[in-house]
C-alpha cells in the first residue's frame, strides 16, 4: 500500500521504526520515568510515520492534479493543516501528561533522521539483496538505444 504512493516510503517509514527501536534501547536506561519515556517516544514515532505518509499522499495528490496554481493551493492548505495537528497532538500529550514531551519530540525527529539516512539504507539494502543500482541501469539503456537509433554518417 505505501509503495503505491511514493517507491521510497516504505524505507522512510522502515526507518522511522528502526531509529525509534534504537532511542528505546539505548534512552530507557538514562531516565527516571520509563514508562512516560516510552509511551512519549512511541508517540513521537506515530506521529512521524502519519507524517511521512500524509507528506507522500500530498506529493501524489498535486502530481497527478496537474494544474500548478490549484497543486500549489493543495501543498500548502494540506501542509499547514499536517502542522496544526501535530501541534494539537503535542498538545494533548502536554495537558494530560501521559508521556514525556521531550522523547516525543525526538520520536518525530525519527523522520528527518530516516529522510537523510534512507538513500544510504535503500543502498545497503540493494547490496544484501543482491540488486544492482536501477537508474544507472536504466540509463546506460537508455544511452545503448540512442547510440543503436543514431543515424550513421561516418559512410
Amino acid at each position: 500500500m505505501l509503495r503505491r504512493l511514493n517507491d521510497a516510503l516504505p524505507g522512510l517509514v522502515l526507518g522511522i521504526i528502526l531509529y525509534g527501536v534504537i532511542c528505546q534501547i539505548a534512552g530507557v536506561w538514562f531516565v527516571e520515568d520509563k514508562i512516560g519515556y516510552s509511551i512519549g517516544l512511541w508517540y513521537g514515532i506515530a506521529i512521524a510515520v502519519g507524517m511521512a505518509i500524509n507528506l507522500a499522499s500530498v506529493i501524489y495528490d498535486s502530481v497527478t492534479l496537474g494544474d500548478s496554481k490549484g497543486a500549489n493551493r493543495r501543498i500548502i492548505a494540506k501542509s499547514l493543516l499536517r502542522y496544526m495537528v501535530v501541534v494539537i497532538l503535542f498538545f494533548i500529550l502536554g495537558c494530560f501528561k501521559f508521556g514525556n514531551l521531550f522523547s516525543a519530540l525526538l520520536g518525530v525527529l525519527g523522520l528527518k533522521l530516516s529522510a537523510y539516512a534512507q538513500p544510504l539504507l535503500t543502498r545497503v539494502e540493494n547490496r544484501i539483496l543482491g540488486r544492482s543500482d536501477a537508474s544507472s541501469e536504466e540509463e546506460e539503456d537508455s544511452f545503448a538505444a540512442e547510440e543503436a537509433a543514431a543515424p550513421d554518417f561516418e559512410k
